[in-house]
């Protein structure tokens, strides 16, 4: 054995030695944990409440980076539950595992916190001698906010390399006997991490919470008349027919992300729609299961809902509203058309994988129209589901385009009828399960899919035999009062957003879905989608999302002049591989029918564009439209920022947040977004390639868009000019700096804490039901 070697071992062995000598004196101390010590919450004494003096530090200043799959360490603060849980060293994103993770979703997978401790979560509350001092000597919270306390942030502007920032970083999950040897270590790396510390009242405050055991009081009774509205939707959900039962199932596998709140509550209580082995009336039994149409090992499924327990995070909030009208509108389309369901469909993994096998009973105008109704929704699942995260995940989109929805009537009809006997050829990777390979099923997928493709363009081109060709009327007008008849899509290198209307210019690309690629998308990215699977899954499920991208792309190209398509196809894909080509152009050549809409000499997607807009006008969404800044000489200089474009932007943030000062008028909000140019997202690795800095450009919005802020900025009215001059003129880190140093406030700013305040209750005062708490992962050390 080398030298070096046997003094890694015998470091090895001290390190052992030195945890297990602290685990022996804390069990000295304060006796040997009980890991059922938290099974069972203690209430608080009076006159101290978790709900209304520990919960609002720990949404404010904990949360912000603790919440989701991506919560370091897995240690979520949006829930009492979660804070007894602790930590685990096993992170949820993973994208190397060659085996299926075990399952570890916070309520579901687990009920208690000795249940998490049989699965190797390790506790961050003291489970041993209840006292004042042990609570604190043996919390690992405790430590790390008295960490921090101890050794504040360095006295400077970019914090120090040894701050890990990275969205992969390797995690730092000591146990309490490891603890010791972590702060020897990492004197700086107390919690908030690279933040500024809690202020003296909100220490005192968790302090005192943790000395008296951390009690929790509990949720706060539900309204009478939100139960009410409970048993009247269970009711519904669960009628016994067989018709009644498969339309269930299609709307939990469409709604089970939902936070489902109700039309006439103002307090906006919040639900999941979960599986249960007991009917209404009776305590939930939860089925857990990996994929919500797993088989649930039970005769019959009820559909129930459970009420939200944790803080509303604006990354994973999908809100939809239920009430009178809602239901009216799910009876019209499901209950009453005179269909016969005659049997209930399989679980098998084949089949349930394909959506277009399991609900072929349903009308496919109803299914379509479902998913249409609230197309932002439905959009938002794969935005803010958990496949959405990490540029591997995200380089399949570009960075902005528009999307719009074919109309219903003649042609969904017959389309519907044309995927139900070709269902066989929209089979997902699902199919494969969580540990799926990848060569052999990617092959078997492409050349499905290259089927699907050749079978649709047949199916087309009868229909447009018949004279109808591809005109104004095929898209969708959200029938003159619908606004999710135009989407905008974001995306911002590593996650996404989606918001109703056509947000910034005329984007390089824009997407045409109709009812089998918006199924598709959801079966692949929502329902379908693992994210404990293993890298076959992972790599299956992002490499199928390039042939949805280039069918909702085709779907756009189709209504240009026929002469026309190779040149838009050719820009949108600069450099691809010639087989990314072949199957683009092999899209292209198989529909050559002649468009249906009258186009002068010129650009035809432009006009095309400006079409659509002229067509959607009465349901355009506008709230982000500059056009919404009532002053003049404002939304000028917003517009005149706003046209910047270029390698400049290269420098520029994904995600800035601007809090804009204007005395004696009070602050507003406006987010900038860059979008950078691809030649092509065709490329699932080495991305640098395909960039196109010259194509850069950026969009303003008023209010926010986005989870995950790269940057606040503070910029006095007076400053915009200033701020454009300093964008346009970036060429270089040391550029940006100078301009951080005048507009940031920085993640070491002793601010900080107080502009995020600000920053978040504007948001929920703007968005009330819409947005959540912001996180902080994604922000900037430069």
């Amino acid at each position: 054995m080398t030298t070096n070697w046997k003094s890694l071992l015998l470091f090895i062995v001290v390190l052992s030695g030195c945890a297990a000598i602290t685990r022996h004196t804390l069990n000295e101390e304060y006796g040997a944990p009980d890991p059922a010590r938290f099974d069972t919450p203690v209430p608080p004494p009076p006159g101290f409440s978790y709900r209304g003096d520990v919960q609002p530090v720990l949404e404010k200043r904990c949360v912000v980076c603790h919440a989701c799959y991506d919560a370091p360490c897995q240690l979520k603060f949006t829930a009492w539950q979660g804070v007894a849980r602790g930590t685990s060293k096993e992170i949820v994103y993973d994208s190397g595992r060659l085996l299926e993770a075990p399952l570890s979703r916070l309520f579901i997978d687990a009920q208690s916190a000795s249940q998490w401790r049989g699965k190797g979560f390790s506790a961050v509350l003291n489970e041993r001698q209840q006292t004042p001092a042990a609570n604190l000597a043996a919390s690992v919270m405790y430590r790390a906010l008295k960490l921090k306390q101890d050794h504040p942030l360095p006295d400077t502007a970019i914090l120090p390399k040894t701050f890990d920032f990275s969205l992969d970083r390797v995690q730092q999950c000591p146990r309490i006997d490891e603890y010791d040897a972590f702060e020897r270590k990492n004197p700086l790396w107390g919690m908030p991490f690279g933040l500024p510390g809690l202020s003296a009242g909100e220490m005192a405050t968790l302090r005192r919470w943790l000395e008296l055991g951390a009690p929790f009081e509990g949720l706060p009774a539900i309204p009478a008349a939100v139960e009410r509205q409970v048993a009247d939707w269970e009711a519904f959900f669960n009628g016994d027919s067989l018709k009644q039962r498969l339309v269930s199932r299609y709307l939990y596998e469409h709604l089970f992300l939902a936070h489902l709140h109700f039309d006439d509550d103002p307090a906006h209580h919040y639900f999941r729609m979960v599986r249960s082995r007991t009917p209404p009336g009776q305590p939930i039994e939860l089925i857990a299961s990996r994929r919500p149409y797993d088989d649930p090992g039970v005769e019959r499924v009820y559909y129930r809902l459970d009420r939200e327990r944790e803080t509303i995070v604006d990354k994973t909030h999908l809100p939809y509203v239920l009430g009178r009208q809602r239901m009216a509108r799910w009876r019209q389309l499901f209950i009453e058309p005179d269909y016969a369901v005659r049997e209930l469909p399989s679980y098998a993994l084949q089949d349930a994988s394909n959506p277009f096998l399991t609900f072929k009973a349903l009308p496919t105008t109803a299914r379509y129209q479902f998913m249409r109704d609230e197309a932002e929704f439905t959009i938002m699942g794969f935005i803010k589901g958990p496949v959405c995260r990490g540029q591997v995940a995200l380089n399949v989109i570009e960075d902005r385009f528009w999307v719009f929805f074919l109309a219903d009537g003649d042609l969904q009809d017959q389309a519907g009828e044309y995927q139900s006997r070709e269902s066989s050829l929209l089979a997902l990777p699902a199919a494969q399960g969580s540990d799926a390979a990848i060569v052999g099923p990617w092959r078997k997928y492409a050349k499905l899919q290259a089927e699907y493709l050749r079978a649709k363009s047949k199916f087309l081109d009868r229909y447009a035999a018949t004279g109808k060709r591809p005109t104004l009327q095929w898209i969708w007008n959200g029938d003159g009062d619908n606004p999710n008849a135009a989407l905008t899509v974001f995306r911002h290198f590593d996650n996404a957003s989606v918001v109703k209307g056509l947000v910034g210019g005329p984007p390089k690309t824009a997407w045409v879905i109709g009812y089998g690629l918006l199924e598709r998308i959801h079966y692949l990215l929502v329902a379908g989608y693992d994210v404990y699977g293993n890298v076959g899954h992972q790599l299956l499920s992002r490499l199928y999302m390039d042939f949805l991208r280039m069918e909702g792309e085709f779907n756009f190209i189709t209504f240009l002049p026929l002469d026309d398509r190779k040149a838009v196809s050719d820009f949108w894909y600069r450099g691809a591989s010639q087989e990314v080509r072949n199957h683009v152009y092999g899209n292209l050549a198989s529909f050559d029918v002649q468009t249906g809409i009258r186009f002068r000499p010129g650009d035809p997607q432009q006009q095309f564009y400006a079409m659509l807009e002229r067509r959607l006008a009465p349901v355009l969404e506008h709230r982000y439209d500059l056009s919404q800044v009532s002053d003049d000489s404002l939304r000028e200089d917003l517009a005149a920022l706003a046209r910047l474009r270029g390698a400049s932007l290269s420098w520029f943030p994904e995600m800035v947040f601007v809090r804009l000062e204007d005395p004696p008028r009070p602050p507003r909000y406006f987010t900038l977004l860059r979008n950078t140019g691809h030649l092509s997202v065709s490329r699932l690795l080495d991305e640098g390639r395909e960039l196109a800095p010259a194509e850069n450009t950026m969009t303003i919005v008023p209010g926010f868009i986005g989870s995950y802020p790269s940057a606040i900025y503070r910029v006095q009215r007076s400053q915009i000019g200033a701020l454009a001059a300093a964008i346009g003129g970036l060429s270089s880190a040391e550029d940006y700096r100078r301009l951080a140093d005048r507009y940031v406030v920085r993640r070491s700013n002793p601010g900080f804490w107080q502009a995020s305040d600000e920053l978040q209750e504007a948001h929920l005062s703007i968005a009330p039901v819409s947005g959540g708490l912001f996180d902080y992962n994604r922000l900037e050390n430069r």
